[in-house]
């Protein structure tokens, strides 16, 4: 709680070093990865998707669990939430990790803004 306060603060005393959530990053998604990132990939199809007629805001990473989670509410009514509970499971682990990968990702843009400012800073400094 400590560090989200901290973070928090400090994107108030300066808007410039809290990234826009709205756009895209402003560094390169590589940089201080020297042997790359793993790409992730959509195992749900869009037709898929669309056959289940999934709503835009599930149409993410963790599709294929939503999808899952659905057929088995399907097959076992009137008893879906004691039979269910695996694949509700593996949904909300899948969208807890999206959510924690995210956190970092905007972590980490926030400190690359940050040491930007700073390095600037430095320059203006040097060149004074």
């Amino acid at each position: 709680m400590g560090q989200w306060w901290s973070s928090a603060y400090e994107g108030w005393m300066d808007p410039s070093i809290r990234p826009d959530r709205q756009r895209p990053p402003l560094f390169d998604p590589l940089y201080g990865f020297p042997r790359g990132r793993k790409k992730r990939q959509m195992i749900a199809t869009d037709e898929e998707m669309d056959a289940w007629q999934l709503e835009y805001r599930d149409r993410d990473y963790c599709a294929h669990f939503y999808i899952n989670h659905r057929r088995c509410l399907d097959n076992n009514r009137p008893f879906a939430y004691w039979n269910c509970k695996h694949e509700r499971h593996e949904l909300t682990k899948c969208e807890w990790e999206d959510m924690v990968m995210r956190v970092k990702e905007f972590e980490r843009e926030r400190r690359l803004l940050k040491k930007e400012k700073m390095l600037k800073e430095k320059q203006a400094a040097a060149a004074a």
